[in-house]
């Protein structure tokens, strides 16, 4: 008996090592599976990252791009406001010597008729009065001097 038993546990302990061995092999196999799933999965996540940062780098570069544009606009409408702000200054002056022109003109014109005297004076003398005022005769056939390069900015 002693034969018949030892046989016994020697074959199971041969079926026992054959299926251990089997389910070695199968936890292998699962591993090298589970490794390659995940290098995979890695590679995968790898390319998701690099196409993520082409992207930005790609909208970067567009941003830059209309920044640019931006700045050269703002650059040209800042000079072509710098001018119209220089023709405007130019204007004004021109007007203001214009009115002060008027107005001389005016007073000469009612000196003139007459819309000035106080009914005291004689005629003579207030026409001479106006005529010879400072202030009138500084205006009369004086050239407008303004321009734009008077003003700097």
């Amino acid at each position: 008996m002693a034969s018949s038993s030892g046989t016994s546990s020697g074959s199971t302990m041969l079926q026992n090592s054959g299926s251990e061995e089997d389910l070695q092999l199968v936890m292998d196999q699962r591993k090298l599976k589970r490794m390659q799933s995940n290098r995979e999965s890695a590679r995968r996540s790898r390319m998701r990252k690099q196409k993520h940062l082409d992207d930005l780098m790609t909208q970067v570069a567009q941003i830059r791009k209309e920044n640019n544009q931006i700045v050269t606009r703002l650059s040209v409408t800042t000079q072509h406001y710098l001018t119209v702000e220089a023709e405007n200054s130019v204007l004004r002056t021109q007007m203001m010597e214009l009115s002060n022109r008027l107005e001389s003109l005016n007073e000469i014109i009612n000196c003139m008729h007459g819309n000035g005297t106080t009914g005291f004076e004689p005629q003579i003398h207030q026409d001479y009065d106006c005529f010879m005022k400072p202030w009138n005769m500084a205006y009369m056939n004086q050239p407008i001097m303004a321009s734009a390069d008077l003003f700097q900015y």
